[in-house]
């Protein structure tokens, strides 16, 4: 563990719990400061409202350098996350760079989880059907949102 890694992941979790992110709740798991476990909560006007998502937030021992890991434990219907909780967002793959903060990449996975798109897909299957029969979508989405997310 480094002691750079270690400050700059403090400051962050510091900055957060200072100004929290509307309904993100980020908790670190038994005192770790590299696992972190956050709750999104579904906006209103989302597919998935009223759905509270966790996912997990593993940090390696050489941040801000490499990018951190998020996999959602809370199944989800989604074609931008895939059945294993792998989320599809740039900025943690080929986009990261040290000076993004975590806070920034809670919001867009937030934003990510909100506004599901059928480009970009880790579920092609499931951004077909966003695309072609976006009713039918919407009903899968809210009934895995009930059975998994409430």
């Amino acid at each position: 563990m480094t002691s750079t890694a270690l400050r700059r992941i403090q400051k962050e979790l510091r900055d957060i719990h200072n100004n929290p992110l509307e309904n993100i709740v980020v908790e670190t798991k038994d005192d770790n400061l590299f696992e972190w476990e956050c709750t999104i909560i579904a906006e209103s006007d989302s597919p998935y409202r009223g759905g509270r998502f966790k996912f997990t937030l593993s940090l390696p021992q050489n941040f801000p350098f490499k990018a951190p890991v998020v996999t959602f434990k809370t199944k989800i219907y989604h074609p931008g996350i895939n059945e294993e909780g792998a989320i599809c967002v740039p900025v943690l793959r080929d986009e990261w760079k040290p000076s993004v903060t975590l806070a920034t990449v809670l919001s867009i996975i937030q934003e990510k989880l909100n506004n599901p798109s059928s480009d970009d897909p880790f579920e092609p299957d499931i951004a077909a059907l966003l695309k072609n029969d976006k009713s039918k979508f919407l009903a899968t989405a809210k009934e895995w949102t009930k059975k998994y997310a409430i």
